[in-house]
């Protein structure tokens, strides 16, 4: 089996313009993350971190760029005459993937871009790009580039909700306090909100949070 190149799809309006990677990446970055914040409780030492949402994943990698083709040699018969340079400028490649992070006039939008390379296909958009130039010719054209490129991954609002999301809170339960469990606790993960600790030390007729004890039944109510 021969080498499996990578490439990139840059979406048009109509199909696709791709790019053939001629050196494959040595190697590429995913990076995922979360969004907290913070919620101070009256009686706590320090606040009480609440998940917002998940990051989209990112993609890093660096590709390198070359169109140079060495000159042949001058024929010793020829008079004067030099070889010609069939190299090409390398930066019409990179002026296309410089595109994909700019709004294309047809799709009113930067174009979704989807990198594949083996296992890997990751389709986002482009947010950082930056090329260096490493090597020209006599006349000034450039014929080697460096390439770093960072995507975003694009999720449809049904892949973002989460394999295990809360339970329903629209019914009444009970809850076992547990050593080291607060009220705040218990409303971060049964109404994702931790101020919603008020509503449940109401409905159990609770004037301080801080007087719960481990093994204390409480109801939650449906909101």
């Amino acid at each position: 089996m021969g080498l499996t190149k990578a490439k990139l799809e840059i979406e048009k309006e109509v199909g696709k313009s791709v790019i053939d990677v001629l050196f494959n990446p040595s190697e590429y970055q995913l990076t995922d993350g979360a969004n907290y914040s913070e919620k101070k409780v009256p009686g706590l030492d320090g606040p009480i971190i609440q998940y917002v949402s998940g990051e989209a994943t990112e993609l890093s990698l660096s590709l390198f760029l070359d169109t140079y083709v060495p000159q042949k040699p001058k024929s010793l018969l020829s008079f004067g005459g030099g070889g010609s340079d069939s190299s090409t400028d390398v930066s019409k490649i990179t002026k296309q993937i410089a595109d994909a992070t700019s709004i294309d006039g047809s799709l009113h939008r930067p174009p979704k871009v989807t990198f594949k390379w083996g296992s890997l296909k990751f389709k986002g958009v482009v947010t950082k790009f930056n090329h260096t130039y490493t090597m020209f010719t006599e006349s000034g054209m450039p014929v080697r580039a460096k390439v770093n490129l960072t995507f975003k991954s694009l999720i449809s609002p049904d892949d973002t909700r989460r394999k295990s999301p809360f339970e329903s809170p629209d019914r009444t339960k009970y809850r076992t306090i547990r050593q080291g469990v607060g009220l705040w606790d218990i409303a971060n993960m049964e109404y994702g909100d931790p101020d919603m600790w008020k509503v449940i030390a109401r409905a159990n007729g609770i004037m301080n949070p801080l007087d719960v004890k481990p093994g204390q039944v409480v109801k939650l109510p449906a909101i």
